[in-house]
């Protein structure tokens, strides 16, 4: 009984791909909590505010790396969900497991914001981009395995993706290495990162990520 089950369990792309853009939506909605604005007692000029405001940068900063962040990888599984003929058990166990690296996105960057200084917190940031990337490149290399792919799919898509996958962390993970140096070089440095994906070059060695 429970072997049939597994093989009609979790076949829904559009479900799948539903819950993704809800759980997507909350957690970014989610990033922008951490922004307060100065309280009003604490404020008797303009030149007070404008401290104020400039003391929330660093914060304003930590926030636009983790909605560029988790739009990256939103653009990433919805490119590989749009690729599937199907699902499986299997898969859809994996993209859940996806999806719990992106609900933990709010709390590393609040703890990010909180200890922008600390290595600590920045290493536990990381450890929640490599976790994304990690499940991301399952879920993709399961997908290919288990013959899931829509007929129409190009034939290289899982080079592709996979590729696009581990050169992203590798960069990443350069990064993170940087707060051994300072942390605000390696939050530079992954905002770089991120600039390119966004921007996305198609000349050079850049222009193959």
């Amino acid at each position: 009984m429970g072997t049939r089950y597994n093989l009609i369990a979790g076949q829904s792309v559009e479900r799948l791909a539903a819950l993704s853009d809800g759980v997507f939506a909350v957690a970014m909605t989610l990033l922008v909590l951490d922004l307060r604005a100065p309280a009003v007692e604490t404020i008797h000029s303009e030149a007070e505010l404008g401290r104020a405001l400039l003391a929330l940068s660093p914060r304003l900063l930590v926030y636009l790396m983790s909605f560029t962040t988790l739009g990256i990888f939103w653009v990433g599984q919805q490119t590989q969900l749009n690729h599937l003929a199907r699902s499986d058990r299997d898969l859809t166990w994996l993209h859940l497991g996806f999806l719990f690296a992106v609900s933990l996105m709010p709390f590393s960057t609040s703890l990010m914001a909180e200890f922008i200084a600390e290595r600590t917190a920045l290493l536990l940031y990381w450890a929640n981009i490599l976790l994304l990337g990690a499940m991301l490149f399952a879920t993709g290399r399961h997908m290919l395995r288990a013959g899931l792919l829509a007929g129409d799919a190009p034939a290289q898509i899982g080079l592709w993706i996979e590729r696009r996958i581990l050169i992203a962390q590798t960069l990443y993970a350069f990064g993170a290495l940087l707060c051994l140096v300072n942390t605000y070089w390696s939050l530079g440095f992954i905002l770089l990162v991120q600039a390119i994906y966004v921007i996305g070059p198609r000349r050079g060695v850049l222009g193959r990520i």
